[in-house]
């Protein structure tokens, strides 16, 4: 019997320091395959996915 792996989707509300930082702790420690960060302030959100995306290459 095979196992089939289930997809892990995470949604974060608030695109703060605090909200940044655990999108990055999720995205670095690989525990979610899918991150929504959702905030009113869309520039906040937009300003941490290009954070995450730059440093998730080093």
């Amino acid at each position: 019997m095979s196992k089939t792996k289930k997809s892990r989707k995470v949604v974060i509300t608030g695109a703060g320091d605090v909200g940044a930082s655990f999108a990055y702790a999720l995205l670095q420690a690989g525990l979610a395959e899918e991150i929504a960060l959702i905030d009113v302030n869309a520039d906040l959100v937009q300003a941490a996915i290009l954070i995450m995306a730059a440093a998730s290459h080093w």
